[in-house]
This record gives structure tokens, C-alpha cells and sequence, in this order.
């Protein structure tokens, strides 16, 4: 079947809009020029373009220029990629180089990489202004989307429940003076206007957070219709159940596309560096001013950061989650090396004897 996205291009059904360019298919689906530069025209007709809408089980299931199927998963694809779709053998088309790509380490001892989705053009970082406001987790979810370049929006849900949502749309802002935040209910009309700057034609949206605190109730929001299941929360701990059950880019009337993704219990981060740096800008340019150059901010004499905290500069649990993002992301990222280094040697070993049974055989 061939999904219609003219459908969810801006001023179909609505009253008369000024006139604005009318998006092709692909752009509709969030096809830029940062995709059409890696490929030559020829490309286009043998191999189309085509973009993950979701990731099953049973294999991706890609749209593009007259193209609504389900192929089978390669080995590095995920929601969001744009794939060259080679129909002889669907499992072998090319992923594009990604504009933006957020991952996690994945469960495990084994230290896998997990693709979460890519070229994402805002995230929607969603928390509720209940027990599940968590400044720690707010801080990893921004440390993502600084290190993956991706715009970064702080959604604050439930402002109906509280008395007064201003100390959570306060302490949120404190995070990051790059960072917009956003307080709303996620029932209604709400969502549409409130998040409309950001959602409009040809970009991609996601949101990202705990389970319960509203992402299938903002995505059902600005699609104007049911397309993910939501529940309540559980009221002695404000936790949620989880209702999205995998990554799905829902086409938005208006333009955008928007992901939803299941609720993440655990958030382990892994080769983002420069994401945390930016998250804690403060800290890093503070600690740029110490006397010593691996200065470990304890008892050092001549650290400003030290110096910052006993000022009333600088706040203590802070910099202790400064300090324990750092070390996770360094013992993430060098156990990732370690792999890939054992991996490479173990390919290598392979090819050697393969080659010396061949000589053998001759």
C-alpha cells in the first residue's frame, strides 16, 4: 500500500493559508539536501531514497516517492535513518550518512551501542511536574542531544496537577540558558500551539522520557487523532506504565514528523564528551581557571572550582553529576574501544587462516 502524505502537508482541509512551496513526497518525509549531496542523480533512479518510519521485528517498515513496505532490518539501521533502497536485496541498501544520531549503551555487560534514532531534528526531552522531575536525568537527556547537535526542548507536563508549576519551569531553565522550556497540559489543544514553532513542514520531531509522564499524549495531541494507547500513572510513585511499545515516526498535520519512543528506564551514556561538556559549560570553563591542569577539584590549592562552591558560585551536587556523567561516559566509551579493537583483531585472525587454507587447497 502507498501512504498519501499529502495528507499532513500544511493548509490541506484548513482554510486559505498564504501560499508557501509545496513539498515533494520525500520532502514531506524530512529529505534535505544534506541527503540528495551524498548521492548523484543516477543513484536516485536505481536505488531510491526511502526513510524508517518504525522498526519491528519482523524488519523496517521504510516510505519514500511512491514506496510504503516492509523490508528486513540491516545491520546498522534504525527509526529515522534515510536508506538506499536496493529492491533485489532490500537487507544490503545503504543507510546514509546520519545528520544527527542518538544511542545509549545498551543493557548488558557486552557494552552494545543501541540506536534510539537518527537525523532528529528537535528532542523533546518530557518530564511531568510530579516525582518524576529529575534534574539528573533532565541533565543526561540534554548531554544526548548537545553531543548529537540536535535541538533540545524541555517539555514540562501536567502543570494542571500542581498548584504552582513555576519552581519546576524555573529549576528546568537553570539547566541550560540554551534550552526553551515548555510548561503545558498535554490534554487538549494545548500541545498543538505550545510545541507549533518547532513542528513545522519537513522536520522531525521526538520525544523522549519516562513512561507516564505524557509523550503518547502529546503525540496523539498533535496528530490530531489515536495513534498510540496512553494509561495513567501509578499514584504512589508517579510512575508510569509503558504504552509505546516501539519507535514510530507519526506523519503531523501541519508538516513535521514526530517520534515517540518507548519509556527508558535506564539512560547509560556512552561517547558523548562534548555533550556533557556543553551541559555543564559552567563547570568545564571554571575548571579552565584551576592552577593545575588535572586538577580532580578536591583539595587542590589554586582550584576555582573549589573556589566557586565556598562563593556560593557554584552548586555542590552539581558538580558531583558532573563528575559521575564523566566517569560513566569515559569507562562507556573506553569499553566501546575495547570491543571494536577485539573486533578488529578477531577479523583479522579469520581472514589469515581463511587465506591459509586457500594457499593450502592450491
Amino acid at each position: 500500500m502507498v501512504r498519501d502524505y499529502s495528507a499532513f502537508l500544511p493548509g490541506k482541509g484548513d482554510a486559505p493559508q498564504p501560499a508557501r512551496p509545496a513539498l515533494s513526497a520525500l520532502e514531506a518525509l524530512g529529505w534535505r539536501n544534506f541527503f540528495a549531496q551524498q548521492i548523484d542523480a543516477e543513484a536516485l533512479i536505481e536505488t531510491p531514497p526511502v526513510r524508517v518510519l518504525s522498526v519491528h521485528r519482523g524488519g523496517l517498515h521504510v516510505a519514500g516517492d511512491g514506496i510504503d513496505t516492509l523490508i528486513p532490518a540491516g545491520p546498522d539501521s534504525t527509526v529515522g535513518d534515510w536508506l538506499l533502497l536496493d529492491r533485489a536485496l532490500p537487507k544490503s541498501s545503504r543507510v546514509l550518512e546520519r545528520a544527527s544520531l542518538i544511542k545509549r549503551r545498551a543493557a548488558g555487560h557486552d557494552r552494545q551501542v543501541q540506536l534510539i534514532a537518527a537525523n532528529i531534528d528537535t528532542l523533546f526531552i518530557v518530564t511531568s511536574c510530579n516525582q518524576d522531575f529529575n534534574v539528573a536525568r533532565l541533565e543526561r537527556y540534554l548531554a544526548l542531544a548537545f553531543d548529537a547537535e540536535i535541538e533540545p526542548v524541555i517539555v514540562l507536563t501536567k502543570t494542571d496537577l500542581v498548584d504552582d508549576p513555576a519552581p519546576y519551569v524555573e529549576e528546568a531553565r537553570g539547566l541550560s540558558d540554551r534550552v526553551q522550556v515548555v510548561g503545558l497540559d498535554a490534554r487538549g489543544g494545548a500541545p498543538a500551539q505550545a510545541l507549533a514553532d518547532w513542528c513545522t513542514p519537513g522536520r522531525t520531531v521526538a520525544f523522549v522520557g519516562s513512561s507516564g509522564v505524557g509523550k503518547s499524549t502529546l503525540t496523539n495531541a498533535l496528530s490530531g487523532a489515536q495513534h498510540v494507547a496512553t494509561q495513567g500513572i501509578r499514584e504512589d510513585d508517579a510512575k508510569g506504565r509503558h504504552t509505546t511499545t516501539h519507535r514510530e515516526l507519526h506523519p503531523v498535520p501541519g508538516g513535521c514528523l514526530l517520534l515517540d519512543t518507548p519509556g527508558m528506564r535506564e539512560l547509560q551514556l556512552t561517547d558523548v564528551a562534548a555533550g556533557i561538556a556543553e551541559v555543564f559549560e559552567d563547570i568545564e570553563e571554571l575548571a579552565a581557571g584551576c592552577r593545575f591542569r588535572n586538577c580532580g577539584h578536591e583539595t587542590e590549592p589554586g582550584c576555582a572550582v573549589r573556589a566557586a562552591i565556598d562563593d556560593g558560585q557554584l552548586d555542590a551536587p552539581r558538580l558531583a553529576r558532573w563528575r559521575k556523567l564523566k566517569a560513566e561516559d569515559e569507562f562507556n566509551s573506553a569499553s566501546l574501544q575495547q570491543r571494536r579493537v577485539k573486533d578488529r583483531a578477531f577479523g583479522k585472525m579469520v581472514r589469515g587462516v581463511i587465506k591459509d587454507k586457500s594457499r593450502q587447497k592450491r
